[in-house]
């Protein structure tokens, strides 16, 4: 009998690429894989679909509002800021494979009690853009993943969970917008999973996403600010404003000003200025993961003027400048900024 490959007609695909199907398949790839960051990212994948649904009833179980705190870096705490972080450290600590965890909604790194401690330290913003919660706006998920370098039998060193962008061995984003994509790196490209509500799984519908030839058509940059930027930000915001003619598309949620920038080209800054003179985003959980998927697909990521992913962090909570997008458009701004 000859062998049947997978049918697909318009309505359905019988040997479609699952993110757990994914995943194994790059595990099997590297000789001695132990399966324990398949196991920690199905876990994520597990936590991002609940957060999914928990957004999507916001309005039915009221969860939209102010849960009546602020966290470390002082933004106030949405009720669904609370629950989505919860989930979250629940699905990674149970999972068994990680040692430390670095939330934007805990005030320390939160370390893996010992009988169910892995290798593996995962920084995460739980829900990005939450100011957007109430008005049905676009919000997401960002998480990035290390590899343990201290001896696992002694206790856990902060060059454990500070370490470079650059020494992700994967990262990523989930956007909950008109579908719920999940955006994901191992270091090898970067793929794109919707979420198929009828079978509850992530579907392979973006396949290697890229920047490259993306040059132009939009730029992404609260204005709001414009009156605090340095002159060569404002010179560089002028240029593609009224001379290149971008577009100017701002939602005020990295996740989807992000995503936007990939599929569509062009550049997302958010830079120093006089009232955030050390930027605003915060580098572990929300600059590292990201810069780590522009770059990935072919973009480029900076803070003014070093890559973004070659910053040493000193602090979990570390805030930077960051611009990002293709290359061209990346090395447009550092010339302006390079310009005396």
């Amino acid at each position: 009998m000859a062998q049947q490959t997978g049918f697909k007609s318009a309505n359905f695909d019988t040997d479609c690429m699952t993110l757990p199907r994914y995943i194994l398949d790059q595990q099997r790839r590297v000789a001695k894989a132990t399966g324990e960051l398949t196991t920690l990212l199905n876990a994520l994948g597990t936590a991002i679909k609940a957060a999914s649904a928990a957004v999507r009833k916001a309005g039915i179980f009221n969860l939209y509002g102010i849960a009546g705190g602020s966290n470390v870096t002082g933004d106030q705490q949405k009720k669904l800021d609370v629950l989505c972080n919860q989930l979250c450290v629940n699905m990674l600590k149970s999972s068994l494979t990680t040692c430390a965890l670095i939330s934007e909604e805990e005030d320390t790194v939160y370390v893996v009690e010992e009988s169910k401690r892995g290798k593996y330290i995962v920084a995460f913003d739980p829900l990005d853009g939450s100011s957007n919660i109430d008005c049905l706006g676009s919000v997401g998920t960002i998480f990035g993943v290390w590899r343990r370098l201290s001896d696992p039998d002694k206790e856990l060193q902060p060059s454990d969970y500070l370490q470079r962008g650059r020494d992700l061995i994967a990262g990523g984003y989930a956007i909950y917008g008109s579908a719920t994509m999940l955006v994901i790196s191992l270091g090898h490209g970067v793929q794109g999973f919707t979420l198929d509500p009828a079978i509850g799984e992530f579907v392979l519908t973006h396949p290697n996403m890229s920047l490259v030839g993306k040059k132009g058509g939009y730029y992404s940059i609260n204005e709001g600010y414009t009156h605090m930027w340095d002159k060569h930000t404002l010179a560089y915001v002028n240029h593609v404003k009224f001379e290149a003619k971008y577009n100017a598309r701002y939602i005020g949620s990295m996740v989807g000003d992000l995503h936007r920038t990939i599929c569509y080209g062009g550049i997302f800054l958010y830079p120093a200025n006089k009232k955030s003179p050390k930027g605003k985003l915060r580098i572990m959980y929300e600059c590292f993961p990201m810069s780590f998927i522009i770059e990935q697909a072919g973009g480029k990521a900076v803070d003014g003027q070093t890559d973004i992913l070659d910053i040493v962090p000193t602090d979990i909570h570390q805030r930077t400048p960051v611009v990002l997008g293709s290359k061209e458009d990346v090395d447009c701004y550092l010339s302006y900024k390079d310009a005396k």
